[in-house]
C-alpha cells in the first residue's frame, strides 16, 4: 500500500534552491534512506514529510489512512535536549501528545501505549530515571519508544546514531530493522552512514539538486551515482 507519494517536489532553503523536480514514492514496509552531501536538503525533506515546511512547487500526498499527526519522528539531539529534566516514562508519553487534540490530559490508553513501547524497546529497568542521566544509546531508544507512540506504521529518522559508539550504533540498527521486518513498521530515515544504508535499506533516496536517484538498494549499488558516492566515502575514511 503506498503510505506517500511525493511528485515533482522542489524546496528552498533561504531563498536558495537545494531539491528540484523530486518525485518518489513509500510503500508500506518500505526502509528507505536518505543520503546525500551536507546541504543536499535532507533536513528540508524530512520537514516537508512532517508537514512543517510546504514545497515552493509540486506536492506530498499521504494516503487516507495516514494522517499527519500519525507520522512517529525522532529528530536529532541538540545538547539543551539531552540535558532535559524529566523521566523516561514522561518522555515516552510525550509521543501521545499528538492524538491529544483539544484535550489536555493524558488519556489511561495513552499511558497503557507509553508502557507497551516502553517494554518493548527493554527499557523498563529505566522508566523513573532522569533522562538527562541517561547514556546516548539509552536517550536514543527512549526517543524512539516515543516515536512509536505516536504512530504504529511509519516512523522518520533523522541521522538516530549520530555520537554513538560502535557497539551501540550496531545495536540500535538492528533494533531499527527488527520494527522494520518484523512488525512492518515503515522506516524513512536520514543517514551519513552509507555502508549501514545499503545493508539494511530497501530504497535509497539520493538526494542531489535536480539530478537526485530513488530506487531500490540493488539498483543504487550499480548506479553511476552510487558507486561515484562509494568511492568518495572510502578516499575520506
Amino acid at each position: 500500500m503506498k503510505l506517500i507519494s511525493c511528485e515533482n517536489l522542489s524546496f528552498s532553503y533561504e531563498n536558495t534552491g537545494v531539491i528540484k523536480n523530486l518525485s518518489f514514492v513509500v510503500n508500506s514496509g518500505d526502509y528507505l534512506c536518505i543520503v546525500g552531501e551536507n546541504g543536499s536538503g535532507k533536513s528540508t525533506l524530512m520537514k516537508g514529510l512532517l508537514g512543517l515546511k510546504a514545497p515552493a512547487e509540486g506536492k506530498i500526498i499521504r494516503s487516507s489512512e495516514l494522517k499527519a499527526n500519525e507520522i512517529g519522528y525522532l529528530p536529532q539531539q541538540t545538547p539543551a535536549q539531552k540535558d532535559f529534566p524529566a523521566s523516561v516514562f514522561e518522555v515516552v508519553l510525550s509521543g501521545r501528545l499528538n492524538s491529544r487534540g483539544f484535550f489536555p490530559f493524558y488519556s489511561r490508553n495513552d499511558k497503557k501505549i507509553a508502557l507497551e513501547n516502553i517494554n518493548r524497546l527493554g527499557i523498563e529497568k529505566l522508566i523513573h530515571k532522569s533522562y538527562r542521566e541517561l547514556s546516548g544509546g539509552q536517550q536514543q531508544r527512549v526517543l524512539l519508544a516515543r516515536a512509536l507512540c505516536a504512530s504504529k506504521k511509519i516512523l522518520l529518522l533523522d541521522e538516530p546514531v549520530t555520537g554513538l559508539d560502535p557497539i551501540v550504533t550496531e545495536e540500535m540498527y538492528r533494533l531499527i530493522d527488527e520494527l522494520n521486518k518484523k512488525e512492518n513498521i515503515t522506516m524513512i530515515m536520514v543517514s551519513h552512514d552509507i555502508n549501514a544504508s545499503v545493508k539494511y535499506a530497501t530504497h535509497i533516496l539520493h538526494l542531489k539538486f535536480d539530478n537526485s536517484f530513488y530506487g531500490t538498494t540493488e539498483e543504487y549499488i550499480k548506479s553511476p551515482m552510487g558507486k561515484s558516492f562509494f568511492a568518495e566515502r572510502s578516499v575520506e575514511n
